[in-house]
């Protein structure tokens, strides 16, 4: 078996956000006198930048901060823990370290929050650095996540993306980096396979099997 660096995404991949993303969408949509679409067509919303999300739904792009910042007043005192673990995360993630892998994040979420909700669920004693977002805009797609990451860790061999949607794929293969996805999260198996995933995980049983190929 060949250890590995992994990186993982948060949103759609260890942790199932949902929730507490779309109330807080919702509430954004309805600052802007929008209409709310109904909750199944908002798993959009869960991973990709906020801003470009919310042009999508009618916010005009000059608006699109403004949007976020509503977002974020929800989010970061009640919806960030509106969120739940992935069955079988945590069995997963202390089998990969205990194999000899190593573990990261690298997450579109802004790094404060994504570092609070990895501690309120005990997932944070796996990785060896978390990267995220920035609050000021500075630092928001995944390659540029991923960059940063690595300019911390430098660029070991083997590495691997773990997510959910194409946003993963597309950051990922931007510094050479081939990515697993995930079915359980919120984007498109398709999505994740035309953009160049080199398998998908559908349980994660099948995840780990992947990784240890």
């Amino acid at each position: 078996m060949t250890k590995k660096a992994i990186l993982f995404d948060l949103d759609g991949t260890l942790t199932d956000s949902g929730e507490g993303i779309i109330n807080c969408a919702i509430l954004a949509l309805e600052h802007f006198g929008l209409p709310v679409p109904p909750r199944e067509e908002m798993g959009v919303f869960v991973g990709p930048p906020l801003d470009k999300t919310f042009q999508q739904f009618g916010v005009p792009a000059d608006k699109a901060q403004e949007a976020v910042k509503v977002f974020r007043s929800r989010y970061t005192t009640v919806g960030k823990f509106e969120n739940t673990p992935y069955p079988g995360i945590h069995q997963l993630l202390a089998t990969l370290k205990a194999q000899g892998h190593r573990l990261f994040v690298a997450t579109s979420k802004p790094e404060v929050t994504s570092v609070e909700i990895l501690k309120k669920f005990d997932l944070d004693q796996y990785f060896e650095v978390i990267c995220g977002a920035t609050l000021d805009g500075t630092r928001v797609h995944k390659a540029d996540v991923i960059a940063y990451l690595l300019e911390k860790i430098g660029t070991p061999e083997n590495m691997l993306m773990v997510g959910d949607t194409e946003f993963d794929v597309l950051g990922a293969a931007a510094h050479g980096i081939p990515t697993i996805g995930v079915a359980w999260g919120y984007g498109k198996v398709e999505a994740m396979e035309q953009a160049g995933a080199i398998a998908i995980a559908h349980t994660m049983d099948a995840l780990r099997t992947y990784i240890n190929t």
